[in-house]
């Protein structure tokens, strides 16, 4: 009878403790469960000290080794930091953090002459503390994770000021863009009526299709330098490539991640008749963008002409462990086009969309529940902000662990389908020894926890890959 009459006790309390409560029991009840599968492959990397059998012709001993160290490192790290954010975020919950920065941001808007019938005004004074906070107290674990791990591991390529000037460049940039949408937002859901939930959605679609639009024109260039890959023999075979899946190719360009770190990447972006290919430089082999960083280093001036490097330099660029020849590259690239051929660009789209859709309708379902507000100490107002953030963040935390384990497992199935696009362009077995040196090159480990790799890994383990490359029969 005793464990009734606690339930019972827990139904008779006020709506709003039982919901403050169900928050904090989850968020834990997650944090616990992540903390089980990161144990359980950490396990993976203290133990598995030799190369298995299946990897003896993928991975040297030595690369298995800096691997395994480095996922060590990385998993220690990620603990930590986990444990502090997760207890930072009760804390905050406990001693009514969110209430306290919304008095303070209605303070300082009653210092400029703003009551507070300006919610919209003092929402964005809210957000600008709310992130300057979160940027400040994830700063430390940030330089940490650059300049001790990724330091120690060979792969961190930034100098102390050049972070700091990116870090600060990324908190303007977010605030240019949060700032101006958040009112619009706001004020749409203010004077929307009925039904500006639609209006709502709406709003955000067109947002995020223009941010998708003006991010590689006009965002990234602000961190990173893009250059046009110069005519020669790998741009006229991705050109020749793109045009027998009629992908439609405008532009090539190489970015300059060599600035940041030595891991490597490619992608596509742009909409309709209009897309771009990028490459990290890092990716490959023969860009001269390194051999340039290489000649600065060695104090020799860059030349223009790219002839001329001295063995020396040329060693030292083999030694930089770096990128794919070119046949590799268009096989990744293979890969890359083949998730737009199958329209998985489109899906994820549709998908996350929908999803938008749902979470706005309940949202406007919701939102006039006082409790809601209470829970979290909101006695006497409600703003929409504060609304926003805890209908979203907190009311809809296990639906989103629910949705983003559903779309780890479709992506795990959409890498697997594009892996078979690019062997239906024959390049399975460029995209075989591209996946090996691309996990080398990165320090993948090669052996990961079943349970570890299912909810986390949104790209299928190497090992499966491989297989399902060499296998000639294709699902």
């Amino acid at each position: 009878m005793g464990m009734w009459a606690l339930l019972d006790a827990m139904w008779e309390m006020p709506a709003e403790k039982r919901i403050f409560g169900a928050v904090l029991l989850f968020s834990w009840t997650v944090y616990l469960w992540e903390t089980f599968l990161a144990q359980r492959q950490r396990r993976v990397y203290k133990t598995t000290t030799h190369v298995p059998l299946e990897l003896g012709q993928i991975m040297d001993s030595e690369t298995f080794e800096k691997s395994r160290l480095y996922q060590l490192d990385k998993s220690t790290f990620s603990f930590w930091s986990g444990l502090y954010s997760e207890v930072e975020g009760t804390l905050i919950l406990l001693f009514g953090g969110i209430p306290y920065l919304w008095r303070l941001s209605g303070r300082f808007c009653g210092y400029a002459g703003f009551g507070p019938e300006y919610e919209i005004t003092q929402s964005l004074v809210f957000l600008l503390l709310a992130t300057l906070f979160s940027a400040l107290t994830g700063l430390p674990w940030s330089l940490y994770n650059t300049f001790v791990i990724e330091e120690k591991h060979g792969f961190n390529q930034q100098t102390l000021g050049f972070f700091m000037k990116d870090a600060i460049k990324k908190f303007v940039v977010t605030q240019c863009i949060l700032l101006p949408v958040s009112s619009l937002l706001l004020y749409i859901i203010k004077i929307g009526g009925d039904y500006f939930f639609i209006y709502a959605w709406l709003f955000t679609l067109v947002v995020s299709l223009v941010l998708v639009t003006i991010y590689a024109d006009y965002i990234a260039p602000l961190f990173d330098k893009f250059t046009p890959l110069p005519e020669g023999k790998l741009k006229q075979e991705i050109e020749v490539m793109a045009k027998s899946i009629d992908f439609p190719l405008t532009k090539v360009y190489v970015v300059e991640g060599s600035k940041r770190s030595s891991h490597s990447n490619a992608y596509f972006y742009g909409f309709f008749k209009n897309k771009r290919i990028v490459l990290f430089d890092t990716l490959l082999e023969e860009y001269s963008v390194l051999n340039k960083d290489i000649q600065e280093e060695s104090g020799m001036e860059p030349r223009n002409d790219g002839e001329g490097d001295s063995e020396e330099i040329k060693a030292k660029v083999k030694n930089k462990k770096q990128g794919c020849k070119n046949e590799e590259v268009l096989a990744v690239l293979g890969h890359e086009l083949g998730h737009w051929k199958l329209g998985h660009t489109v899906k994820n789209i549709i998908i996350s969309q929908m999803n938008s859709f749902l979470c706005f309708f309940l949202f406007a379902v919701l939102i006039g529940r006082k409790e809601l507000f209470v829970a979290f100490g909101f006695n006497d107002s409600q703003p929409t902000l504060i609304g926003l953030l805890i209908i979203f963040q907190f009311i809809f935390s296990p639906y989103n662990e629910v949705l983003s384990f559903c779309l780890t497992v479709l992506s795990r199935r959409f890498e697997f389908q594009a892996d078979a696009f690019a062997k239906k362009l024959g390049k399975a077995k460029d995209l075989y020894s591209a996946l090996i040196k691309l996990n080398k090159d990165n320090l993948g480990f090669p052996v990961s926890d079943w349970l570890f790799s299912m909810w986390h890994y949104s790209h299928p383990p190497l090992l499966e890959r491989l297989q399902a490359l060499k296998n000639s029969k294709q699902d």
